[in-house]
């Protein structure tokens, strides 16, 4: 596979963009499966979903929402910042909009994460 003209080194922001939307995507579908057990909880066995809930008062768990949350708003960026290079006619800085498109990510969890605690 030919690398993308003018990008020749794995260190560059958008290869490093490209991964962090692979890895959040990654990241989301493997807490689909955790996130659907819990929602048949509701259903089956509401004082196992109680207990749950509990759980998931700890601080540890708080931290790992402000991870999924990040995952969430890093992958959605990612998304739309692809979108508007493919579908958009004009051609913006791609990293400025990585850039971006991170920030806004980490703005949001960590928004979301101090509401949380």
């Amino acid at each position: 596979m030919k690398a993308a003209q003018g990008i020749t080194s794995r260190a560059h922001p958008l290869w490093l963009a490209y991964i962090l939307h692979r890895l959040s995507g990654l990241g989301l579908a493997l807490f689909l499966p955790l996130h659907f057990w819990v929602l048949a909880l509701a259903v089956t066995d509401p004082k196992r979903l109680n207990g749950f809930l509990a759980l998931t008062d700890t601080g540890m768990v708080k931290l790992a929402e402000f991870g999924l949350v990040f995952l969430l708003a890093v992958h959605m960026f990612g998304g739309l910042r692809l979108m508007a290079l493919e579908w958009l006619p004009w051609t913006p800085p791609q990293k400025t909009l990585a850039a971006v498109a991170t920030a806004a990510s980490f703005l949001i969890a960590c928004l979301f994460f101090l509401k949380a605690i």
